[in-house]
C-alpha cells in the first residue's frame, strides 16, 4: 500500500521523471536518499513500471497522427496481428479492446499516400475506421 508522501512522488514523476533525488525529496519534504528509498520501493512493487519520454513524432517527419478502429470477423487474428508486428514504423500502439471492435491501433505516417498504402495492406487482414487526430 502507499501513503500520501508515495502519491505525491508518483504526481512529482509523472509531471518530470527526469528530476533528481534531491528536487523530488523538497517537493515532498525528504531528504534525497530518503526519496531514492521510497522510488526503489515504488519501482520493486511494480507501482512505477518504468520511465519513459514524449516523442515530438511531427518534428521527426510523422505529421498525420491516426486512431483505426479495427474489426476482424475471423476468429484468429494471428495474420493481423502478425502485420502489426512488421509496422513498427507506423504503429504507436495496438489496444485489445471491447466494445465497438476488436483492436484500437494508434499510428503515425508522414503522408497521405504512405497512411493509404497502410490502410490497403491492412485490409487484407482487417477493416477498419480510421480517425484522425487534429489537435490535443
Amino acid at each position: 500500500m502507499i501513503d500520501e508522501t508515495d502519491k505525491k512522488i508518483l504526481d512529482e514523476l509523472s509531471k518530470n521523471s527526469r528530476l533528481t533525488m534531491k528536487k523530488l525529496g523538497e517537493k515532498v519534504h525528504l531528504t534525497a536518499p530518503a526519496t531514492a528509498s521510497r522510488v526503489v520501493k515504488l519501482l520493486d512493487n511494480g507501482i512505477i513500471k518504468g520511465c519513459s519520454i514524449e516523442v515530438n513524432q511531427v518534428k521527426l517527419g510523422f505529421s498525420i497522427h491516426a486512431f483505426l478502429n479495427i474489426y476482424i470477423e475471423k476468429i484468429h487474428h494471428q495474420p493481423y496481428l502478425a502485420f502489426i508486428e512488421t509496422q513498427g514504423n507506423y504503429v504507436i500502439n495496438n489496444y485489445k479492446v471491447s466494445g465497438d471492435g476488436c483492436y484500437l491501433l494508434e499510428c503515425k505516417f508522414p503522408s497521405n499516400e504512405v497512411l493509404d498504402q497502410f490502410l490497403n495492406d491492412l485490409n487484407k487482414h482487417a477493416n477498419y475506421k480510421v480517425s484522425i487526430v487534429i489537435g490535443k
